[in-house]
């Protein structure tokens, strides 16, 4: 992808926009994490755009920078269209959110009207690695699921979505 930033201007995006240190720091660990993911599913033979992962993990929390509600997906979204960022990336900023959110819960939450659960694999892949990383810390993904359910609620189903986004890349990662 010709248009893609470098993780070096990705960060540089990142700190003009106004990301904080904190979500920068946690950008930094998310894009960590999806590369690993991203290099052993290549390992196995399975294709995907391993810059596209990098770049698209490191930009993810874009929207941080106005909001750090459910929102910072759209907003994120938005300023990577603005500046003209490629529309993998600007999809991925916006899907990443929870395990992904279907256009019913969306509207409820106060979102524009549309899917925002993650298509690609290489969306599936920095959404799951969001997961794994709670600001600065790797953590486990039973983790994620327990505080999810302790905030949510243990039947949301968010908790359900989450779920299967584990179970999709443990398959692939075990080659099953």
């Amino acid at each position: 992808m010709s248009d893609l930033p470098s993780s070096v201007e990705a960060l540089r995006i990142l700190r003009n926009i106004g990301c904080s240190n904190e979500v920068i720091v946690h950008c930094k660990l998310v894009s960590r994490i999806a590369k690993s993911i991203a290099e052993s599913c290549k390992a196995k033979g399975i294709d995907l755009d391993l810059d596209l992962v990098v770049v698209g993990a490191l930009l993810h929390d874009l929207g941080r920078s106005k909001t750090n509600s459910v929102q910072h997906g759209v907003f994120g979204a938005q300023l990577a269209r603005e500046m003209k960022l490629p529309e993998e990336v600007a999809l991925m900023i916006e899907r990443h959110v929870g395990a992904g959110i279907p256009s019913e819960e969306a509207v409820s939450l106060g979102l524009p009207n549309r899917e925002y659960l993650p298509q690609s694999l290489e969306e599936k892949i920095v959404a799951y690695a969001d997961k794994l990383a709670a600001g600065s810390r790797r953590m486990a993904i039973d983790s994620e699921i327990s505080r999810l359910s302790e905030e949510l609620g243990p039947s949301h189903l968010a908790i359900q979505r989450l779920k299967d986004l584990d179970k999709e890349i443990r398959s692939l990662l075990e080659g099953c």
